[in-house]
């Protein structure tokens, strides 16, 4: 039985039961590799394929909390080639639904904490960052995590779109539907960084969207967003001509349409969900695929 890395899962708790009431073993999946086994398993890709995990978050191998990652997956292997930055979660996870912690977190991480005061009492007036900076500069409950949907949060939580969210995705869908409102607009130059390691770094964004307005701020996150993930995976020797993308941020209509266009333009085909949701909704097919290559030794798939 195929389940989630995750132990606190309902899910996983539910696999445990069925593997013991039918005596057959259990096979924990990372999040983040089942999301790109999807892909490998709609698109029929049987071969090694490097791919964005690009999602909320998952538990990853090491323990981490994931969701900002550059992957290599061979057979029922997974290989982590590169993530983003860790953003910190002041609170731990309440920063999660919180976006305007997120964007402490960000600010004070990309040492822009002298800006904090006077952000926040124009943004969010009855917030008060000063514990969250006490957590930040001590490092205390404060967990990293790569989640590129906690960068939304953040960008979301700067711009003044929302606060506390009131369901799963609420910040990022509000920064999206900005972003659409405006239209396109050309990526911020410079605004990001790739680190040693094959860290991507988009820290130099965020001085920028603090300087205009909530609806060209979106537009231009995303248009920065969509090329630093580009240029992030195509100067990996590894892709080939083919890059998998997956996760809950390949919901993201604005973000995909420019970040396929990027990836294009640089000879890079785009494979992405089309059968099954690139979210969670499509985990049980990677955890499937992934399960079967690694019990059987053989092509979950045929081409």
């Amino acid at each position: 039985i195929a389940h989630d890395l995750h132990p606190d899962y309902p899910s996983s708790h539910l696999a445990g039961r069925l593997a013991d009431r039918w005596a057959v073993p259990l096979h924990g999946v990372a999040h983040q590799a089942a999301h790109l086994a999807a892909i490998c398993a709609e698109h029929g890709v049987n071969g090694p394929l490097t791919g964005l995990a690009i999602d909320g978050v998952g538990l990853g191998p090491d323990g981490g909390a994931w969701g900002g990652e550059l992957l290599r997956l061979e057979g029922a292997d997974c290989q982590r080639r590169g993530h983003l930055q860790p953003l910190r979660l002041p609170g731990g996870d309440r920063a999660a639904r919180e976006p305007w912690r997120m964007a402490v977190a960000a600010l004070h991480g990309a040492g822009l904490a002298h800006h904090i005061a006077a952000w926040q009492q124009k943004t969010w007036p009855e917030r008060d960052a000063g514990p969250l900076l006490t957590l930040l500069a001590r490092n205390l409950r404060c967990p990293p995590t790569t989640s590129l949907g906690r960068y939304f949060d953040a960008a979301a939580g700067l711009l003044g779109v929302c606060d506390v969210m009131q369901y799963e995705g609420q910040a990022a869908m509000l920064l999206e539907g900005l972003a659409v409102q405006y239209g396109p607009v050309p990526p911020l130059a410079d605004g990001w960084r790739i680190l040693p390691g094959h860290v991507l770094d988009l820290s130099p964004l965020w001085p920028a969207l603090l300087e205009a307005n909530a609806a060209y701020s979106a537009a231009l996150f995303h248009a920065t967003l969509a090329a630093a993930l580009a240029d992030w995976a195509a100067v990996n020797p590894e892709n080939g001509k083919k890059l998998a993308v997956s996760g809950g941020c390949a919901m993201n209509a604005v973000l995909m349409t420019q970040l396929r266009h990027h990836l294009e333009m640089a000879g890079i085909e785009v494979l992405e969900a089309r059968k099954v949701p690139p979210n969670d909704g499509g985990l049980a097919l990677g955890q499937a695929w992934l399960t079967r290559r690694a019990r059987a030794g053989q092509p979950a798939v045929q081409s």
